[in-house]
């Protein structure tokens, strides 16, 4: 039977001991036929276990955390922003927030959360009913007990992707088979959030820490990461987001509530030591998601493993995204598909704080195999690395197995230090200690010189944004962070304004070079800071090059040297222009109290005709 796409993904979930996944017809067209009952899988932990994995399974893949939830619906904020040009149907469109519903990113994705919601729905049915978690042994009934966790654990997740990518959507809490009707409607999204809360609280309970379990490690919820995941969902709560009814941003009067939510399982978290820290070396966390396992502190609290070489169960990342290498060079193609705002490059100190060199793909690999640099508006995001993967030159494939962070422990030091400051109207002890250990861990080697740390309410808040965009730039969290902090417009007139300052050389940017000129040379694959440090620039090292006035001229002195633009690179042509510019504008399209949300699907609209489409679309 061919289904709607809504009710389609809440029903495509096939249970049985082989987690058979819904097959493709059409787009939107999907069959799913059941091939065991749930009182015979869920009366096995093993079989309970590969039900689970199945939830799992739609967190991977094109549609999931392998491409479009990862690089696509997460841009553009004040870090970075799609590669390309304007387009309202496809990644360009959402990038520059003048995506229409018949965009082509859009209905996957939402199509593939709601069948993890389904999913997980059913796992949350049944696993309670089973015979061996009410009268198992003690081993079956812990075993059980965290499976269910789990499964709350991941439904919380689906849930908070697409509520915040799309607001007020349907909320059920049951399988299809059970709900009332498939033609759903909107839900209140602050209901959803305290159900999810609530979900959560009940999860802790039930799944150990990560430190009590012998396998699967970051790639299942543990008990940090759900805490860490409820701090999270909590400060979308008690944050700004913008209202189907007032069509406007706002927050609710009891939104302190929620911020002691976030800073009661951040303070747990931390608490717990020895489950989780961060990596004394910035660097080997994203080398860890390439398969290298660089990662014994466990500061990826939870990671979306992938794995397969297929666009179901694998991964785009350092691909599709990340440092660019060119098809003809010994690497194969790789990366280039984000770009990093040219003055985001500047928000980094540049002698001590080693973030920048790994965040930001300043350098590129040419067709010679050799390293040179990019321009300022072709800087690329640099924590996904096609030569920090198992690569196989010889093969065509576009996956690596590279996983995707949802959760760090510096994200929980900086809950706890945001939502600390806020509950308390200035920052305790522990809340500047919090951000002190994420700074001095960027700053390894100058940790004496970290910036001083505000002690007043607004000026600590100020500081967690900022320390925000440097640690976390890249990982798709910024723009959601900008909603809830109702900043958006402000960082995005901040950000244009920064642009015209760049394009024109002034104030901060006095010093930037028009140009800069390199001679391309050997790719080291060493540590980033190293390997932009050995970057061969006319003028001295980087790091005096990028503030140095140069020679002002697109003529590239001799000695081998080639010409890239630098601040010239950026300027304010009408169409474009990569400030304001229609087609590589910066956010152009952007609307505030609009465009903070993405238009449903218009597929979903057409056969969920219950469902109000949001403002502005």
């Amino acid at each position: 039977m061919k289904t709607k796409i809504l009710s389609a993904a809440m029903i495509a979930f096939a249970i049985g001991t082989l987690s058979v996944l819904p097959s493709c017809k059409k787009a939107l067209e999907f069959e799913s036929p059941s091939t065991s009952s749930p009182t015979t899988v869920f009366e096995s932990t093993v079989y309970t276990n590969n039900a689970l994995i199945g939830v799992y399974n739609r967190l991977v893949g094109d549609n999931g955390y392998g491409n479009r939830l990862a690089t696509i619906l997460n841009l553009s904020a004040d870090d970075f922003k799609t590669s390309g040009s304007y387009s309202s149907s496809d990644r360009r469109g959402v990038s520059m927030y003048g995506a229409s519903p018949d965009n082509t990113e859009l209905a996957n994705p939402f199509a593939q959360l709601y069948s993890g919601v389904e999913r997980a729905n059913i796992c949350i049915k049944y696993i309670p009913l089973s015979n061996i978690y009410l009268n198992g042994s003690t081993s079956q009934k812990e075993e059980m007990g965290r499976y269910y966790g789990e499964a709350l654990a991941l439904r919380a997740l689906f849930y908070h992707e697409l509520i915040r990518n799309w607001g007020d959507v349907p909320g059920t809490f049951v399988p299809a088979s059970d709900a009332a009707t498939l033609n759903f409607s909107n839900s209140n999204r602050d209901e959803t959030y305290d159900q999810l809360l609530k979900d959560l609280e009940l999860a802790a309970t039930l799944v150990p820490w990560r430190s009590l379990t012998s396998n699967d490690g970051s790639f299942r919820f543990t008990k940090g990461a759900v805490k860490g995941l409820r701090a999270r969902i909590a400060l979308a709560r008690g944050g700004y987001s913008l209202r189907t009814e007032s069509r406007r941003m706002e927050r609710r009067a009891d939104y302190l509530t929620y911020y002691k939510i976030a800073a009661t399982e951040c303070a747990e978290v931390i608490a717990a030591a020895g489950v989780h820290n961060l990596n004394p070396n910035y660097e080997d966390v994203f080398k860890t998601l390439h398969g290298q396992r660089l990662d014994d502190a466990h500061e990826l609290m939870l990671e979306v493993a992938a794995y397969g070489a297929n666009a179901s169960t694998d991964s785009k990342l350092g691909y599709y995204n990340g440092l660019r290498y060119s098809a003809k060079s010994s690497f194969g193609q790789g990366g280039g598909g984000m770009n990093a705002i040219a003055t985001y490059f500047y928000e980094f100190d540049p002698s001590m704080d080693c973030r920048r060199d790994v965040t930001i793909g300043v350098f590129e690999i040419n067709d010679n195999s050799k390293k040179t640099l990019n321009t300022a508006n072709t800087l690329t995001d640099g924590k996904f690395r096609k030569a920090w993967t198992a690569f196989n030159n010889s093969s065509t494939s576009q996956n690596f197995a590279v996983n995707w962070p949802i959760l760090r422990f510096s994200d929980v030091l900086l809950m706890f230090a945001e939502a600390d400051n806020e509950v308390n109207g200035a920052p305790s002890a522990a809340a500047q200690m919090a951000l002190e250990r994420v700074r001095k861990r960027a700053y390894k080697g100058f940790e004496a010189l970290i910036p001083a740390t505000p002690l007043d309410k607004q000026g600590f808040f100020e500081a967690i944004v900022k320390e925000r965009l440097l640690e976390f730039g890249g990982e798709g969290i910024r723009k959601y962070d900008l909603i809830r902090w109702n900043l958006m417009e402000t960082k995005f007139n901040e950000t244009r304004n920064k642009l015209r300052a760049f394009m024109l050389g002034q104030g901060p940017y006095e010093n930037v070079p028009l140009y800069i000129y390199v001679k391309e040379n050997d790719y080291l694959r060493t540590n980033s800071v190293a390997e932009v440090a050995n970057l061969d620039l006319y003028g001295g090292s980087p790091n005096t090059v990028f503030y140095s006035k140069g020679l002002g001229t697109s003529g590239a002195p001799a000695g081998g040297y080639v010409t890239k633009a630098w601040r010239f690179a950026v300027n304010d042509d009408p169409i474009s222009g990569s400030i304001s510019g229609t087609a590589n504008g910066f956010v152009t399209y952007f609307k505030a109290n609009e465009r903070e949300l993405l238009p449903y699907p218009r597929t979903v609209m057409i056969e969920t005709p219950n469902l109000i489409q949001n403002n502005g679309y």
